[in-house]
C-alpha cells in the first residue's frame, strides 16, 4: 500500500531523501509514525533508519533544513542522533542487527540491512517501513503483516514471542500498553509468552516499567491495561498493592465489593472528566488500604475504618519504590488520598460551617479535582442512588462556595504566624508556638475567631497567658 501523507511531510522527506542520495545511502521513515498514519492519527515523532551512517546523515538533513531544524544531539555509541524540526523531533538511526545475554536488555549490535532492523523490532504493527527514495516511493514495506494485523486490531510479535519477551522484557509492558492505547487485542500466543515471562520483568529498571504503566494510565480506557496485567500475573510484580484489592469475601451472607474492579471503574471515570495523570492516579490509590483495614463486624457486615488516612501514608512508599516523583505531585495525590471519603461524609451529617472551612483550607487550590474524584468513586448500577449522590454533591459544592465567598479561606493562612509570636512573648522555636499556633488556627475554623489579625493577637496573648508566658513586645 501507499500511505497518504501531507504536503509538509513530503517536503521534509524529499530534503531526507535527498540527502541519503548524496551519501549513496538508503533511508526508510519507520515504526510508529508508519503505524500512526495508517491508523489516521497525527504523529511528532518521525524515526528514520538508513542503511549506513545515521549520525553523519543526521547532520546532513539538519545542516539542510536550515533554521527550522535545531538542537541536533549525537548518540555515538549507538549510532544514532536527533534534533527538532519545527514541530517533531527526528531521530537517525543505521540499521542494524541485534543479539542479546540473558541478564540484560541492553543488545549486542552490528550493522544491519533494512529487514535485520525491521527484524528487531517488538511487534509486527510496529515493524513497518516507508519508501523515501526510488520507485515506488511512499509505498509501506510490510514483511510480517502488519497492516493487516492493524486492521484486525492485533497485536503480534514479528517473531517468536518468547525469545522476542526474553531478548527484551520491557516488551511485555509495551504489548499491554498498545493494547489499551488503541483497543487492540493481544494475539493468544503473544499473551500467553508474556505470562510465562513475566518474571524476565526483574532485569527492567522500574524507571522503564514505570513510564509504560503511566502511558496505560493515560490511554482513554486505562482498566483494561490493569486487567491484561492482572490476567498475564503482572501486578504481584510491578504493583502488589493493587493486585491485593482483588477478590471477595464472605461470612454470614456479608460480602463486600471487589475493591479491584471498582477501582478501575474509578478510573474510567475520572478519565472520562480528566486527562491529567496525577488525579487518575489519585483514583487508583484512594482505596489502597482497604485490604489493610478490611474488618468484619458481627450482624453489620465488613468494614473498612480509617482506609483513607492509612491510604494516605502508603502514597510516598509507592510513589518512592515505583520511582514515580517525590514532590508536589506526590503531595497531591496523598493529599486527595486523604480526603476523598471527606465531601460525602458533610451529606452523612449535619452540614456545619466549621466542617466546610476544614474542608476548604485542607483541599486548597484541590478542591475542583477533590470532588470529580469524588463523582468518579460512585459506581453503583442502581441510578437512582447514582442520581442522589450526585445531588448530594451539588448540595455540599453549594455549601462551599458559600462559606468561601464569606471567609475566603481557599489557601488560607491563619493571620498570625510563628514570628510574631516568638517576638511577642520574646521566647525560641518549640512546643508552645506551635500550640499556641495551633489553638490560633482551629478557633478561625471553628467560627470562634474571625479572621482578623487584632482578633487574633489578642486571642494570640491569652493564648500564651494561659501557657505561663509573658509578653514583651506590647
Amino acid at each position: 500500500m501507499k500511505l497518504n501523507i501531507t504536503a509538509e511531510e513530503k517536503a521534509l522527506f524529499e530534503v531526507v531523501g535527498d540527502a541519503a542520495d548524496q551519501l549513496h545511502q538508503e533511508v526508510f521513515a519507520v515504526g510508529g509514525f508508519v503505524r500512526d498514519r495508517i491508523m489516521g492519527y497525527p504523529s511528532k515523532d518521525i524515526d528514520f533508519v538508513t542503511v549506513g551512517d545515521g549520525t553523519l546523515l543526521a547532520e546532513k538533513v539538519c545542516e539542510a533544513l536550515g533554521p527550522d531544524a535545531h538542537g541536533i544531539t549525537v548518540f555515538k555509541n549507538f549510532g544514532t542522533a536527533m534534533f527538532h524540526y519545527r514541530d517533531l523531533e527526528l531521530e537517525f538511526v543505521g540499521a542494524r542487527k541485534e543479539s542479546y545475554t540473558h541478564d540484560s536488555r541492553k543488545p549486542e549490535v552490528e550493522q544491519g540491512t533494512l529487514y535485520d532492523d525491521q527484524l528487531r523490532r517488538d511487534f509486527t504493527i510496529n515493524a513497518l517501513a516507508l519508501r523515501l527514495q526510488g520507485d515506488d516511493l511512499y509505498s509501506v514495506i510490510d514483511p510480517f503483516g502488519g497492516i493487516e494485523d492493524i486492521a484486525l486490531g492485533k497485536i503480534v510479535t514479528p517473531l517468536d514471542p518468547v525469545q522476542t519477551f526474553s531478548d527484551d522484557p520491557l516488551r511485555i509492558m509495551r504489548a499491554i500498553r498498545f493494547a489499551t492505547q488503541f483497543t487492540f487485542t493481544i494475539d493468544p500466543v503473544t499473551f500467553d509468552a508474556i505470562s510465562s515471562m513475566r518474571d524476565r520483568l526483574e532485569i527492567v529498571s522500574m524507571e522503564r516499567i514505570t513510564t509504560e504503566l503511566n502511558k496505560i494510565i493515560l490511554s482513554p480506557v486505562p482498566s483494561k491495561g490493569f486487567k491484561l496485567m492482572e490476567e498475564a500475573g503482572l501486578l504481584p510484580l510491578i504493583f502488589p498493592e493493587m493486585q491485593a484489592l482483588k477478590g471477595v469475601d464472605q461470612i454470614g451472607g456479608y460480602g463486600h465489593k471487589d475493591n479491584f474492579y471498582h477501582t478501575l471503574q474509578v478510573l474510567d471515570n475520572i478519565s472520562n472528566a480528566t486527562d491529567y495523570l496525577w488525579l487518575r492516579w489519585a483514583a487508583i490509590l484512594h482505596d489502597i488500604a482497604k485490604p489493610l483495614t478490611k474488618r468484619f463486624e458481627a450482624g453489620h457486615g465488613w468494614t473498612f475504618h480509617g482506609h483513607e488516612g492509612l491510604g494516605a501514608a502508603m502514597v510516598p512508599r509507592i510513589f518512592r519504590r515505583m520511582k514515580l516523583p517525590m514532590d508536589e505531585k506526590m503531595k497531591y495525590v496523598q493529599r486527595l488520598v486523604r480526603l476523598h471519603l471527606r465531601p460525602i461524609a458533610l451529606i452523612q451529617e449535619e452540614i456545619t460551617d466549621a466542617a466546610v472551612r476544614r474542608l476548604l483550607f485542607e483541599a486548597g487550590d484541590d478542591l475542583e479535582d477533590l470532588m470529580i474524584l469524588c463523582k468518579a468513586d460512585i459506581t453503583s448500577k442502581n441510578q437512582d442512588r447514582v442520581s442522589r449522590y450526585l445531588g448530594n454533591y451539588e448540595v455540599v459544592m453549594d455549601r462551599l462556595k458559600d462559606v468561601e465567598e464569606r471567609d475566603h479561606l481557599r489557601n488560607w493562612q491563619p493571620p498570625i504566624d510563628g514570628q510574631i509570636i516568638m517576638d511577642t512573648f520574646g521566647i525560641r522555636p518549640g512546643r508552645e508556638v506551635g500550640v499556641i499556633k495551633t489553638a490560633i488556627r482551629e478557633a478561625i475554623l471553628d467560627g470562634e475567631l474571625t479572621n482578623d489579625y487584632e482578633d487574633a493577637y489578642q486571642f494570640m496573648i491569652a493564648e500564651g497567658k494561659r501557657l505561663g508566658l509573658v509578653p514583651v513586645k506590647p
